[in-house]
């Protein structure tokens, strides 16, 4: 009885959950600046220095340090731009950052490697939306930063191209 007792309290736990984060409202303003902190799994959007909204994220396989080559799982660390929107991704929808720059071509070339690319902020694999909140519990991108269907909806209309996005370890 006591375990039919506590599942049904964690059942209703995760409904009134799931009806608080349904009904949060949808971001109305325009980000100027993008932050994402590995170590915190979260990325924050900014206007004139003042935080607008945060989400928790899943990054690259191999999260530690900066992207080193292409195939690594790690997701780069530095400052970037959200170069281009991807509405056609294999991601629910996707923006791209514009990894690698001169000097992370430059590190890999004198490694003889290939700095890798397509680093994106995107959804969850199309056909797969229903995973929801779930896909943040282990980190699962080949070094792309993730967040639910929900949410890229709401950075993509919130970030515009050329918006700079700083990744921290």
């Amino acid at each position: 009885m006591r375990y039919f007792v506590g599942l049904l309290a964690l059942a209703a736990v995760a409904v009134v959950a799931f009806i608080v984060v349904s009904k949060r409202e949808p971001l109305k303003l325009t980000a100027d600046r993008v932050l994402v902190e590995k170590s915190a799994r979260r990325l924050t959007l900014l206007r004139d220095g003042r935080v607008l909204k945060t989400y928790a994220v899943a990054l690259g396989s191999s999260p530690r340090g900066h992207k080193q080559q292409e195939g690594d799982g790690r997701t780069p660390e530095g400052v970037y731009q959200i170069d281009f929107h991807k509405p056609d991704s294999d991601f629910h929808l996707a923006l791209h950052i514009s990894y690698p720059n001169a000097d992370d071509t430059g590190r890999a070339a004198a490694r003889g490697v290939a700095p890798g690319g397509d680093i994106m902020i995107h959804g969850l694999r199309n056909g797969l939306g229903a995973i929801g909140a779930a896909h943040r519990l282990h980190d699962w991108t080949a070094g792309c930063i993730a967040v639910t269907n929900a949410e890229i909806e709401e950075i993509f209309r919130a970030v515009p191209d050329g918006t700079p996005i700083e990744i921290r370890p």
